[in-house]
């Protein structure tokens, strides 16, 4: 490609909102374009990046026997009414209404679009298993676009499903893909982590997502440095200590201006873990007869030297969405924000307590009275009711649950995620087969997304410098930048057609341009060759060689120059392929 031809050009600074170097690079570099809030258009370089990315997902996913479709991005709401997730599905969701008034969707996962065609194509035993993929444009109204294709509205995004008759089947598949996700970041040149993970609006009951380890990243990543325990906060759990004791008779104690488990914690010299603390949301139900929404108040009890993790206590009770509630809603029960307890409370709302609470005794709650609590208060005893479970989210510093040494918190970006979906959608569209003695089952299912555009992202925020990308030569969109700087283009016109005839990919930059600016844009794209045509080497019948990533330079003769060219780009190639990573998954 001739530089002077391209039709994107390259920013000496990034527009306003490149809050990530990853981001800014890919504007200046000239690989993307916001068109919108969480829309880009992808240009030719990042065009060339990203089919590069799909190459090597569909010959990872081919290499495990997968077969590639291609499924509707609009899909009629009736599908998804059958699952459910028309109603449960909030505002992420584009739903919009065809000229004969039919309920749409532009689809934002693929579940149940496959589903409806799988009970379709398979209605034996003899069928399974089987596996299907798809590279294809998402949907999903996200609230919160940030740092470019990191996280963004419109989306390319590979999904891949498998169906069986066994669970024992679905294991296979899982480690299959479990391994070959290892395989694509690695060919990519990203490194990452595979972390138990929450399934979400998925369903099923296993996950795993995959991690780009970055400071820019949204999740937490918690991790165990001795036994490598790792998860995502949102389902890590941590080793609790629970303080059993005699249980002591209930008593209100006055406790003025002590809105805050720091100020009771002062004024009644204790230590956090002494206390029982309520946190106040409203979540979202599905009525299991009427099929429609309603809120309700949660109140989360959970002892004061923790902090509640609310996808845990989403699971726990089962709410598609949870809020914080408003003052009136937490009055409404006769509890008293800032004091308030489940003791004397009004029924009717949901409650959820912290196993740290239920196993412990004789803890400070709030008494429903401004400037009061109870002191020695007892679940089971004083209070009553709700759902046991762990919903306290994991930090750095605490106990390990597997090896009991301090765990590591980082952060991550999401940039790939496998799940067990089970029966959960098969049962619900009628998705069967005949098994050996005739009977119906439901389908068992897999699934298995990676974001390609998250992925060039997450590439760029890996390889940069204070001068702009350098892509690894399997994701880069030419392997060499050819810069002349001879006022006779013959020469450089020459050496070109040379390189491309012999199958080498070339950005030739033959623009009537100061060699500071092509030097410099040369870097700010930051292919991994760089081959420089000047006139003194020239004169000695030799052109200059840098290598991006690692600044090194050489020279070559031009006479021969294919064949030393070639050789560079199989190291380059090698030095990639040579450190690909095949992690096995174990079932626990």
């Amino acid at each position: 490609m001739r530089m002077s031809k391209m039709f994107a050009k390259t920013l000496r600074e990034a527009p306003n909102g490149a809050d990530c170097k990853g981001y800014e690079y890919l504007l200046r570099a000239g690989f993307i374009r916001q068109l919108g809030s969480g829309i880009f258009t992808m240009l030719p370089l990042g065009m060339r990046s990203t089919k590069k990315i799909e190459a090597i997902i569909r010959e990872e996913m081919d290499r495990i026997g997968g077969q590639e479709i291609l499924m509707s991005v609009v899909n009629p709401a009736d599908i998804w009414k059958e699952t459910g997730r028309w109603y449960s599905i909030d505002k992420e969701m584009g739903r919009f209404q065809d000229r004969n008034g039919r309920d749409m969707v532009l689809a934002m996962t693929n579940e149940e679009t496959v589903t409806d065609c799988a009970r379709g194509e398979i209605d034996s035993y003899k069928r399974l298993p089987v596996m299907v993929y798809q590279i294809q444009t998402k949907w999903r109204d996200d609230p919160r676009p940030r740092a470019g294709l990191i996280r963004v509205r419109e989306f390319t995004m590979k999904d891949a499903y498998s169906f069986h008759a066994t669970q024992e089947s679905l294991d296979e598949a899982y480690a299959d893909q479990y391994k070959a996700y290892f395989r694509i970041y690695s060919r990519c040149g990203l490194p990452c982590v595979a972390v138990g993970a929450d399934s979400g609006m998925m369903g099923g009951k296993v996950s795993h997502e995959y991690m780009y380890l970055s400071p820019i990243g949204e999740d937490t990543i918690i991790t165990c440095p001795e036994c490598g325990y790792t998860a995502n906060r949102q389902i890590a759990s941590f080793k609790k200590e629970y303080y059993k004791e005699e249980m002591l008779p209930l008593e209100k104690v006055s406790t003025p201006d002590t809105k805050t488990i720091e100020e009771l914690t002062a004024l009644l010299k204790i230590g956090p873990e002494k206390t029982c603390k309520m946190v106040f949301m409203v979540g979202s139900f599905i009525n299991d007869k009427t099929g429609e929404e309603e809120d309700k108040l949660v109140v989360a009890a959970i002892r004061g030297d923790m902090d509640v993790e609310e996808s845990k206590l989403s699971n726990a009770i089962k709410a598609n969405a949870l809020r914080p509630a408003h003052p009136e809603e937490i009055e409404e029960y006769s509890m008293v924000p800032g004091f308030a307890s489940p003791i004397g409370a009004k029924k009717g709302f949901v409650l959820c307590v912290d196993d740290s609470v239920a196993e412990s005794n004789n803890l400070v709650a709030g008494a429903n009275e401004p400037g009061f609590h109870y002191i020695n208060s007892n679940y089971k005893r004083d209070w009553d009711g709700g759902i046991v479970a762990d919903i306290a989210s994991a930090k750095e510093g605490y106990t390990c649950p597997v090896c009991g040494k301090s765990l590591k918190s980082s952060k991550g970006v999401e940039i790939g995620n496998i799940f067990q979906l089970g029966t959960r959608y098969s049962k619900a569209m009628n998705c069967t087969y005949q098994d050996e003695n005739g009977v119906q089952q439901p389908v068992i299912m897999g699934c298995y997304g990676i974001g390609v555009g998250r992925l060039l992202a997450c590439l760029a925020e890996e390889y940069n410098d204070e001068k702009g990308l350098f892509l690894p030569i399997t994701v880069a969109p030419y392997s060499v930048h050819l810069v002349s700087l001879l006022k006779d283009n013959a020469v450089g016109e020459k050496i070109y057609e040379e390189l491309v005839n012999a199958g080498i990919e070339v950005l030739y930059d033959d623009r009537k341009e100061t060699a500071g600016v092509k030097f410099a844009d040369a870097d700010l794209i930051g292919l991994p060759i760089r081959i420089t045509l000047g006139n003194r080497s020239y004169k000695e019948g030799k052109v200059e060689v840098k290598f991006r990533s690692t600044g090194e330079e050489t020279s070559y003769y031009i006479e021969g120059l294919v064949d030393e060219i070639k050789k560079e780009i199989e190291k380059e190639t090698k030095k990639i392929n040579d450190n690909i990573v095949e992690k096995e998954w174990k079932k626990n």
